[in-house]
């Protein structure tokens, strides 16, 4: 294939991404970077417009053509992957990390699901939240619209590919895409199926676009990109989250960690609270669902049992002097475990003085992400689940399920802990906003 020197700057980045390449800007010979996200935001928005307008069954069909492209190319984006892992362990990646960037079979099996699940999710745009009629005969209603060009800014999971490019596909929004370097040739595989499904829709190829460069520079462009992108959410560590909001000049969209706990009340079944405790902690290590903290109350009967059940599991226990007391294993805490997102085997316990003292360690150590009571008395259960100021808040049940698909609302975007907009897991609804929409028979303001 010959291209003119001529050929439009996206082209040539297309044909470099047909061919498996993904350099600096400066070796595809692409415009300087704040240009080059500068073009990318222009043609996102003019997509966005269209996307705006497009009826929900052209959505659908774009993402479950992309759902089936990801099967048919399973083994190229598991053999990307492959190369994604090879490379992050030669770079030392940690535990936790490979765990995020690591795919399989089922792993590709759930992203491709959870797109098809988005198709079939309700189309949010063009919903009427409410109606009023003005005592003058106007009719005021507020109708959810598009957000506009969404940043998505992520590094690890692959997945975040695909779950963001569904989500704001089907809530008519456009994406630009920056993964991280640890995952880029994965997300170029999983983008490349996406794209093949959105243009065999009819909708705009523009419609989502990852960016085709991992120089750290590219941020620093998208979060300047005030007028052409109008949210950025960062999915990744704290470093990158907190550069983010730093330095935004858009609306931001995130939470920074995820401190979690998991509070076992003196009214709590030895048995389930040792299950759950386990879950919460060691499903996952390194999602951000996972329990950081667990809490005992000092009159629960067998505290012994949730230390042996984390120990038991292998995780690494850090408890104060009177966990220590229960068993030989758990190692002194130190001041910093309290504040600690550790994504890893590893668990901070203290006890605590009922549910009052739970609700005071996690004001002061918690990041307003997920804490859970376990707790056979309602009346405890409830006074938790209003005073703890959390995005999500539980009753018997694992951390864990703080998951846009655990909560029905398909894939998510990013839990939120904000107090504005959206708060918790940020699916389809929390990407959109509304307008005002007033109908008149010819009223005229005295």
């Amino acid at each position: 294939m010959k291209l003119s020197i001529a050929a439009p700057t996206h082209l040539v980045t297309a044909f470099a991404f047909s061919l498996g390449l993904c350099y600096p800007a400066k070796m595809l010979d692409l415009p300087r970077l704040e240009d080059l996200i500068a073009q990318m935001g222009q043609r996102a928005r003019v997509a966005a417009a269209a996307l705006a307008l497009c009826p929900t069954s052209q959505k659908a069909n774009a993402l479950i053509a992309g759902a089936a492209a990801l099967r048919a190319q399973r083994d190229a984006i598991l053999a990307a992957n492959a190369r994604d892992m090879a490379a992050g362990a030669a770079q030392g990646l940690s535990a936790a990390m490979l765990d995020r960037l690591r795919l399989d079979g089922a792993r590709l099996e759930a992203i491709a699901a959870g797109v098809e699940a988005v198709a079939h999710l309700p189309d949010p745009v063009g919903q009427v939240i409410d109606t009023t009629q003005r005592p003058n005969g106007l009719t005021l209603s507020r109708v959810r619209v598009p957000l506009g060009v969404i940043g998505i800014i992520y590094e690890s999971r692959p997945n975040v590919t695909a779950d963001a490019a569904a989500l704001c596909l089907a809530s008519g929004n456009a994406a630009l895409l920056r993964g991280g370097s640890e995952a880029v040739e994965s997300n170029r595989a999983i983008f490349a199926a996406l794209q093949a499904g959105i243009v065999n829709a009819g909708l705009p190829a523009d419609a989502v676009q990852l960016v085709p460069t991992q120089d750290r520079a590219a941020v620093g462009a998208m979060l300047a990109a005030h007028g052409l992108i109008d949210i950025i959410i960062p999915r990744g560590g704290k470093a990158l989250v907190a550069r983010v909001q730093q330095e935004a000049r858009v609306p931001v969209l995130a939470h920074l960690d995820g401190i979690n706990h998991s509070y076992v009340d003196k009214a709590a079944n030895p048995d389930k609270a040792a299950a759950i405790v386990a879950n919460a902690k060691m499903r996952r290590t390194g999602v951000c669902g996972a329990t950081e903290t667990v809490l005992i109350d000092r009159g629960f009967a067998e505290p012994g049992k949730i230390i042996s059940a984390l120990l038991d599991a292998g995780c690494a226990v850090r408890g104060t002097p009177d966990v220590q007391a229960l068993n030989p294993q758990v190692t002194p805490a130190q001041p910093e475990d309290w504040d600690t997102e550790y994504l890893d085997a590893i668990c901070a316990v203290t006890l605590v003085d009922g549910v009052a003292g739970a609700m005071a360690h996690i004001a002061a150590h918690g990041s307003h992400h997920t804490d859970a009571i376990i707790t056979e008395d309602a009346a405890t259960a409830e006074a938790f689940l209003a005073g703890v100021d959390s995005a999500i808040v539980m009753w018997n049940a694992s951390t864990q399920f703080a998951d846009g698909g655990e909560f029905g609302l398909g894939a998510e975007i990013g839990i939120a802990t904000g107090r504005l907009h959206a708060r918790g897991p940020v699916a389809l609804e929390g990407l959109t906003t509304y307008k005002w929409v007033v109908r008149g028979t010819g009223q005229i303001r005295p």
